[in-house]
């Protein structure tokens, strides 16, 4: 699955491959599978996701910040829309829906786990360039997109359906599909065509690694709410 998402991004997943099956395959993952997820806990997770998305929003736009090329800027401005104009509505449509107002999801108390997550990534950026940043976001990117495909496929209930559909449909593959090209061009254009040569490669995947251990705590978080 990873094939589409670039070639820097499936080295840096095969780097990670047990955390990357943690993450991927976690038991959260495979209740919105089967539909065996307690409702309870998907809504705790959305909430929770909600706020990592805020923070989220701000990281992709501060790679505007450490952009060195129009292009690139143009990628990080196209991902900051998609999770604002798309990402983030679903989680009001779905909450609305179940009573939750916009007001309330946006007051919703940030837990350790997340609070962890999201300032790994803002500080990735503010400390690093636009590589360490894009290392750090790319695992929940990349993820969410895999996850979608597998579930369309796999799932036998259709009680998570729209969460599925949006992960695994046209909109966000091509998201997928973007971020992995800039993550591509940036390496070629900091670190050379060899960018896997470069000392700061394992620095890189390390920090790829980490955001990766961190989505499996999120999955965690959310079946404790």
């Amino acid at each position: 699955m990873s094939g589409g998402y670039g070639h820097s991004f499936a080295l840096m997943r095969a780097q990670a491959e047990g955390p990357w099956q943690d993450y991927t395959r976690h038991g959260f993952v495979e209740g919105l599978k089967d539909g065996s997820l307690p409702r309870e806990a998907f809504l705790h997770y959305l909430r929770q996701d909600y706020v990592f998305l805020t923070h989220f929003s701000r990281a992709w736009a501060l790679a505007v910040v450490k952009s060195e090329t129009h292009a690139e800027m143009l990628a990080a401005v196209g991902t900051v829309n998609a999770l604002v104009a798309e990402e983030m509505q679903l989680h009001i449509g779905i909450c609305e829906a179940e009573g939750i107002s916009q007001d309330a999801l946006f007051a919703t108390a940030e837990r350790a786990e997340n609070l962890a997550y999201t300032r790994f990534v803002l500080e990735a950026g503010y400390s690093g360039d636009l590589l360490d940043l894009l290392a750090a976001l790319a695992p929940c990117v990349m993820g969410y997109g895999e996850i979608g495909t597998r579930l369309a496929a796999e799932a036998t209930s259709d009680t998570y359906a729209d969460w599925i559909n949006t992960y695994a449909g046209a909109d966000y593959q091509e998201a997928c599909a973007a971020v992995g090209v800039l993550m591509d061009t940036a390496l070629t254009r900091r670190l050379g065509v060899e960018f896997t040569t470069s000392p700061r490669w394992a620095r890189l995947c390390q920090t790829f690694r980490t955001a990766t251990e961190l989505e499996v705590g999120f999955w965690q978080m959310g079946l404790t709410p």
